[in-house]
């Protein structure tokens, strides 16, 4: 399994930036994905999942409204639209995969892709 994230990069605050996280080697279609951030000395924040058959988006509180998160099947990519940016979005960018199993779930991250705000 592997998934690599591109489109991060360098933004001024308001501007906006789209994430991609192409996967391979698991059942796309089927398979929950979610995209994370982290900054230094913090945990890795979930900011945003799709799963299930109807791809029913969450997000959380912090990009709410902001984010819009997305699934293209066919071309087995992740999407993360990032609009109306500010600082407190920089962060180190990482999409995940669930390869479910029966009762089992096993996590898959790509490496990551820096995005950067700037005031």
């Amino acid at each position: 399994v592997r998934l690599v994230e591109s489109g991060g990069g360098l933004v001024q605050s308001g501007g906006s930036l789209r994430l991609s996280c192409v996967v391979s080697g698991l059942d796309f279609s089927s398979a929950p994905m979610s995209w994370y951030r982290q900054t230094p000395g913090k945990e890795r924040e979930l900011i945003a999942a799709i799963r299930g058959p109807s791809e029913r988006a969450t997000y959380a509180d912090s990009v709410k409204g902001r984010f819009t998160i997305s699934k293209d099947n066919a071309k087995k990519t992740m999407y993360l639209q990032m609009n109306n940016l500010n600082p407190e979005d920089s962060a180190i960018y990482y999409c995940k995969a669930l390869r479910v199993i029966l009762d089992t779930r096993l996590p898959y991250w790509g490496r990551g892709t820096q995005v950067t705000v700037s005031s």
